[in-house]
């Protein structure tokens, strides 16, 4: 083996001097690795939240106008003017249609003519009476005494005949003049209904608003010829919208609940629509049906909301939540945070040491973005509400608190 010449020497020492404390810091950084702990998962977390919550029950509600009218015409006939806009409020009894009355104000002239006609054919009955009662008394008095002349001899009975027969033939007269008046009396009280029903047709050619409310489409315009009761064709609908109803359905097993709690006091009901502060509007609880649908098993109830700012509309879908009571203390978390399993539904609890905890737990009601939770929670607690893909009891996380009433950013998809 050759031997190294002292230069060799002094190259290795200086190596060796050189490499140990490179070798020394190698080894203080693997014993610095040792001792760190591994980086947590992160993860979204909030406090278990303490306060009163509304008990409701939400179902979907469609609005309905209080009362929906059809306005047809009564008679037929050309409509002249209209009196209202496609969409306007109108007040109870204000004038909608105006249809030509030029026809039945000649009907009604014509019947009021003949009206006239036969009160003055009643008078000449009367008056027929009144005359032939006189001549009856008179000759009743002639009867008389031409019976006692008779009687005493001093006349021929052929003169007592002709006046005894003047008097029966004027009681059979007036027997028919009192017919005859009742007869132009009969016709009378015939023309004065003749002339009342042409003034009911001719109010029917202005035809006001039966209810008070919203018009829809304009069917007929002016100048349109319209026909009477046409069903089918309404010339104008009418909803009323102040108030207005929304009608729901609720499980027929809430029912006794609801029943329990309404004999309390009215109960409040609430639906979601956008565009009014806040985004609810607050009516209450007014017709609970008096029969369940076997078909689906639910019963129909109706809440009445003053709708002041024509927030709700004939046909739309709101949420609504109706309010029975309310729980003081209730313990809630973000909806989020609850998970379903293969034993029920469970919470990660965030513990002292940074690693999470598999906690099961029985959700309650809902109210709005959390959920109460009425068993497996303390107040304080913190529970994760994002992130939890990535867990398992024991992990370890970096967890970064969202603040109350701020949703949870969304999972990604990785």
């Amino acid at each position: 083996m050759r031997r190294l010449g002292s230069r060799g020497r002094r190259l290795i020492l200086a190596v060796a001097l050189l490499g140990a404390p490179l070798l020394a810091g190698c080894d203080r950084a693997e014993q610095a690795t040792a001792k760190s702990p591994p980086p947590g998962v992160p993860v979204t977390a909030a406090d278990v939240m303490v306060r009163d919550v509304p008990v409701q029950i939400r179902a979907i509600g469609n609005v309905q106008a209080l009362a929906t009218v059809s306005v047809l015409s009564m008679i037929n006939g050309e409509v002249l003017n209209v009196h209202f806009a496609e969409g306007q409020e109108v007040p109870a009894g204000s004038p909608l249609f105006t249809i030509d009355p030029r026809q039945i104000q000649a009907q009604l002239l014509q019947a009021q003519a003949t009206l006239a006609q036969h009160q003055a054919a009643v008078k000449q009955a009367e008056a027929n009476l009144a005359k032939d009662t006189a001549e009856l008394e008179n000759a009743k008095i002639e009867e008389t005494r031409y019976k006692q002349l008779v009687d005493g001899g001093f006349v021929a009975r052929e003169q007592y005949d002709t006046i005894r027969t003047k008097e029966l033939t004027l009681t059979a007269t007036i027997d028919a003049d009192r017919a005859a008046v009742e007869t132009a009396k009969a016709l009378v009280r015939a023309d004065e209904a003749a002339v009342e029903n042409m003034k009911v047709q001719l109010s029917y050619t202005e035809i006001r608003a039966p209810i008070g409310g919203r018009t829809g489409n304009l069917l007929l315009h002016q100048g349109n010829v319209v026909k009477a009761n046409d069903v089918g064709n309404p010339m104008v609908v009418i909803n009323r919208i102040h108030p207005i109803y929304v009608a729901f359905s609720v499980p027929e097993a809430q029912l006794a609940e609801i029943k329990r709690y309404q004999a309390g006091g009215s109960l409040p009901v609430e639906a979601q629509v956008d565009g009014v502060p806040g985004g609810v509007v607050r009516g209450k609880l007014t017709f609970v049906n008096n029969t369940v649908d076997p078909t689906t098993g639910t019963i129909q109830l109706k809440a009445t909301f003053e709708n002041g700012e024509n927030a709700l509309w004939p046909g739309q879908f709101v949420n609504v939540a109706l309010t029975l009571t309310r729980q003081n203390g209730a313990l809630l978390v973000p909806s989020q945070a609850v998970q379903s399993g293969q034993k029920g539904q469970y919470v990660f609890v965030v513990k002292a040491d940074h690693t999470v905890e598999a906690r099961t737990v029985v959700p309650g009601a809902v109210d709005g973005r959390d959920v109460v939770i009425t068993s497996g929670l303390q107040p304080g607690e913190r529970v994760v509400t994002d992130g939890q893909l990535r867990l398992a009891p024991g992990t370890r996380v970096d967890v970064k608190t969202t603040p109350p009433g701020t949703p949870a950013p969304a999972k990604s998809d990785g």
